[in-house]
C-alpha cells in the first residue's frame, strides 16, 4: 500500500451513491457472492478471494478487523464472524472519513439496513435517493389504469421523494440508455402504460421494460428540480453492456441541457473516458467512478486518472456503490484516496500545479461538488 498525500488522506468525503449493509452472519459462499457483480460463487472451483477485488480485501481491509495485511481468506472470514455483523459494520463504515452517505434503498430492500439504522451504524448523515423504476412498479402493484397511471405516478413520487436528495434510473438495466430526447406526451405514456399492464394480466413480471415509460419517470423526476442519476457501464449480469455506454444518451442529455437540473452519471467503466467526455461538455453532467473503484483493487487508480484525462475536478465526485458487505466502502474510500493521491503526487512532481491547487481540487471531488449539487448543509 503506497503512502497517500495527507491532504488526501484527511479530507471528509460525501459518498453520493451507495445502498445498505447486511446485518446477519454471512459465510464464505455469501461474502463472495457481494464481492463483484457477479451472480454468486463459481461452481467451477473459482474463488473471487483470488481476483483484484479479493485481494484487496485481504491487504485493506484485514488489518481493520485486527488482522495482518494479506491474511488466509479462511481466516480473515473466522475473524469477521468472531467480531458479528454489527461491529464489522461499524468498524468499516465509520473507517472512511464519510459524512454523508446517500442511499439508494430500491435494490432487495428487505435484506439491507435502511437509512436510519445505516446513519447510525456509520455515524454520519444518511439521505435517500429514490429509485424511479421501484416507484412505478409499485403504483402497478397497487392497481392504477393507463389513464390514471401518470398522476398516480406522479403523486407517490413527490411523496417518497419529501425528504430525497436524488432520484435514480435503471434505464441501462431495462431498455439501454439510447433514450430518445423528447418528453413522451400523454397519448404516448397512456399507450405505453395500456401495453405493461396487458402484459402483467397476462402472466409476465411487473418488471417495466419500455424506452417510452422510462422516459417519463425520468422528466417526471426532472419536474420536481431533484437531481437525477443514472446507472451507466458495469453491472451484474442482468445488463447489456453494449447498451450502457453513456454517449447513447447523447440526444438526452441535449435535451434536458436547459432543465437546470444536474444528471450524475455513476460508475461508467469501461466507458469512463466517454463520460469524461460527456462532463466536460455538457454543463449539467457529472461523472464518479463509483463501484469499479472497489472492484478493479490496485488497477483502481489508473480507473480514475484515466477519468481525469478530461473531466474538470468540479465534475467528478465520489461513490462507492457500495452493497450488502460494509468492507467495500472501505475499499472504495481506500482505492479512491490512493488514486486521487498518486493523480496528484504526480502532477506536483511535475511541476503542473501548486499544493494550494491540489487541495483545492481535492476538497471538490471529495465533499463540495456533492454537497452543491445535492444541496447539503456541509459538515
Amino acid at each position: 500500500m503506497r503512502d497517500v498525500l495527507d491532504f488526501v488522506a484527511e479530507v471528509p468525503l460525501v459518498d453520493h451513491h451507495c445502498h445498505g449493509v447486511v446485518t446477519g452472519a454471512v459465510d464464505r459462499e455469501g461474502f463472495e457472492g457481494m464481492l463483484t457483480e457477479a451472480d454468486g460463487v463459481s461452481p467451477w472451483g473459482t474463488s473471487l478471494f483470488e481476483s483484484l477485488v479479493g485481494l484487496a480485501v485481504r491487504e485493506r481491509c484485514a488489518p481493520v478487523l485486527d488482522l495482518p495485511k494479506h491474511a488466509p481468506a479462511d481466516e480473515y472470514l473466522a475473524r469477521r464472524a468472531e467480531l458479528g455483523a454489527e461491529e464489522v459494520n461499524r468498524r468499516f463504515l465509520r473507517a472512511t472519513g464519510t459524512t454523508d452517505f446517500l442511499l439508494d434503498g430500491g435494490f432487495q430492500p428487505g435484506a439491507l439496513t435502511g437509512t436510519a439504522e445505516f446513519a447510525d451504524l456509520a455515524g454520519a448523515r444518511a439521505h435517500d435517493v429514490v429509485r424511479l423504476e421501484q416507484v412505478a412498479e409499485d403504483v402497478v402493484r397497487a392497481g392504477t389504469t393507463a389513464s390514471r397511471f401518470a398522476a398516480d405516478f406522479q403523486a407517490e413520487l413527490q411523496k417518497r421523494t419529501e425528504h430525497a436528495v436524488g432520484v435514480k434510473s435503471i434505464a441501462a438495466y431495462r431498455v439501454g440508455l439510447e433514450l430518445d430526447g423528447e418528453r413522451p406526451d400523454a397519448v404516448e405514456v397512456t399507450d405505453a402504460v395500456g401495453r405493461w399492464l396487458s402484459r402483467v394480466s397476462a402472466g409476465l413480471p411487473l418488471r417495466l421494460r419500455d424506452e417510452v415509460l422510462h422516459r417519463h419517470l425520468i422528466w417526471a423526476g426532472i419536474d420536481l428540480g431533484l437531481p437525477v442519476q443514472f446507472h451507466v457501464g458495469y453491472g451484474d449480469s442482468d445488463v447489456d453492456l453494449h447498451r450502457c455506454d453513456p454517449l447513447l444518451l447523447t440526444a438526452f442529455l441535449r435535451a434536458t441541457r436547459g432543465s437546470g437540473v444536474p444528471i450524475l452519471l455513476l460508475h461508467n467503466y469501461p466507458f469512463h473516458r466517454n463520460a469524461a467526455y460527456l462532463a466536460q461538455v455538457f454543463e449539467h453532467v457529472f461523472v464518479d467512478t463509483g463501484l469499479i473503484t472497489h472492484n478493479a483493487g490496485l488497477r483502481a487508480p489508473a480507473i480514475l486518472a484515466e477519468t481525469l484525462e478530461l473531466v474538470p475536478f468540479g465534475k467528478l465526485l465520489f461513490s462507492t456503490d457500495a452493497f450488502g458487505l460494509a468492507e467495500l466502502y472501505h475499499l472504495g474510500t481506500s482505492l479512491f484516496r490512493q488514486g486521487l493521491s498518486d493523480f496528484l503526487e504526480a502532477a506536483l512532481a511535475a511541476d503542473a500545479l501548486s499544493e494550494v491547487d491540489a487541495q483545492r481540487l481535492v476538497r471538490l471531488a471529495a465533499h463540495q461538488n456533492a454537497n452543491r449539487i445535492y444541496r447539503l448543509e456541509p459538515r
